[in-house]
This record gives C-alpha cells, structure tokens and sequence, in this order.
C-alpha cells in the first residue's frame, strides 16, 4: 500500500510519514536493530533480527504493492526514526476483517508527536484497507504507549499476564488491545 502525508511534530519540525520501498532497506533494518536495543517493550531483540538489509528492502517493496499493508517510514531531516505497520491477522473469511498493528520509534525522538502521526496514518491505511477492527498487544508497563493509543479509542480486551518472558525483567504482562474501524 502506498501512503505518504507529510506532518508537524509537537516542535513545529516537518516529519514525512511515507510506506517504506527497496530503497529504504538499510535504513529500515538499521532502525530495526536500533529501537529494538532502545527498549524492553518490543516483541523482539536486534539478534533475532531475521532480515538482512537486502532482505529488508525486499519486504518493504513486498508491501508497498499490497493493497492491505503496509509498513510506513517516518523521516525526520531525511533520517528513517521511526516505522509502524498494519498487517493481516489472516486471509481466511473468519479473520479477514482483521488486522494488527505494531509501532517503534527511536528512542532520541520519543516525545514529538512521531508516535502519534505514525498511528494515526497506520488508521487510516486500515480503513482504506477495509479492515473491520485493528489491534495490538502492548507491555502494561508502556503506560505512554497505553495512553496514546486509548487516546485514538483503542480499548483493552483481555490481558496475558505471562506475555513475554523479557531477558531483562522477566515476565511481562501485555495488555490486549482494539480498536472498530467500522
């Protein structure tokens, strides 16, 4: 899916939120490897990383010519900070209409609205998708990330109290979340 609006940050900056392409493949799997390290929220570390930089950019031209997902870079000064993306829970009838939603944005860039502009166009590609209903899981933890995202209707569903199983605390409980698009 291709998408692409550029947006104001909390300080007045240009951000350029546009879906990711082949050419973008170093930055992405740089940034990849870069917030992963940054957080113990995220579903992954950099060492499972299971992309190349090559393999990377083959993905993200994979989904800019897909009609229902997406993975969108956001620039700021010409540098990739941050990627969110919609993708099919399945293609079976019964869970068609759904789809997940996963967001990272570097840590040196938290606090400007990146999040917010991010999530926001990850909606509207959805809708444009014609999903029913967009979900994610979050670290209880995350209490800005649980913020923003009740801040766009998401709301809790259930809760999994043994989650993730971090290296660094643990277990950790996610928290269950959607959102109806329709």
């Amino acid at each position: 899916m291709r998408y692409q609006q550029t947006v104001r940050l909390k300080n007045g900056e240009p951000c350029l939120i546009r879906s990711g392409c082949a050419a973008d493949g170093q930055a992405a799997y740089d940034n990849f490897n870069l917030t992963h390290a940054q957080t113990d929220f995220l579903l992954s570390y950099p060492d499972e990383n299971s992309f190349d930089a090559e393999q990377e950019g083959q993905f993200l031209a994979k989904l800019e010519a897909d009609p229902r997902e997406v993975e969108l870079c956001a620039f700021l000064h010409g540098r990739l900070v941050g990627m969110a993306g919609i993708e099919a829970v399945g293609k079976k009838d019964k869970v068609k209409h759904r789809a997940e939603f996963g967001i990272s944005v570097d840590k040196a860039y938290w606090g400007l609205g990146i999040g917010r502009a991010l999530t926001a166009a990850c909606i509207e590609c959805a809708k444009q998708a014609g999903y029913h209903q967009l979900e994610l899981d979050v670290v209880r933890e995350n209490t800005a990330a649980v913020a923003l995202y009740e801040s766009f209707g998401f709301a809790e569903y259930g809760r999994n109290p043994k989650g993730f199983c971090s290296r660094l605390a643990g277990w950790q409980e996610l928290i269950l979340m959607r959102l109806e698009l329709i």
